[in-house]
């Protein structure tokens, strides 16, 4: 019996000098796994832009303009009210949030030599920023 405690307690004791040796390597690499999350996150906004953008080009050919700001990115899958060529939902789920679970921003017509501008203001959720704090935009 004391032999079988001391197997235990020397497996238990074999057990934490591993994870005393394999933690620092596994924490060192933290941040580098966290800069690449954030390089996901722009690239899933970047994705998400790209497919609201063309189901407004969509929305436009059937109903014949863009949706208002009033109506917004909602008009993508409800319809408006008035709008007897609405061919919807131009979206199969609902209209996404950005991936730091804002709203995108839709502004209509656009300020930046297009229809309309669509962006997401990034991980700091305000306007200009650097890195991941950049705007995400559709220009």
């Amino acid at each position: 019996m004391a032999m079988l405690i001391r197997r235990n307690v020397s497996r238990g004791f074999t057990v934490m000098v591993l994870i005393g040796l394999l933690a620092p390597g596994i924490f060192a690499r933290r941040p580098r796994y966290f800069a690449q999350v954030g390089k996901s996150q722009v690239k899933v906004a970047r994705a998400q832009i790209d497919a609201l953008g063309k189901a407004l080009d969509q929305f436009r050919r059937g109903v014949g303009h863009y949706p208002t700001n009033e109506e917004g990115l909602q008009a993508l899958v409800v319809p408006p009210s008035g709008e007897p060529n609405w061919a919807g939902p131009y979206l199969k789920k609902e209209v996404p949030k950005d991936p730091w679970g804002r709203p995108y921003v839709y502004q209509q017509p656009g300020t930046h030599g297009g229809d309309f501008d669509l962006l997401s203001y990034g991980k700091d959720g305000r306007q200009g920023g650097t890195g991941e704090d950049a705007d995400i935009t559709n220009w």
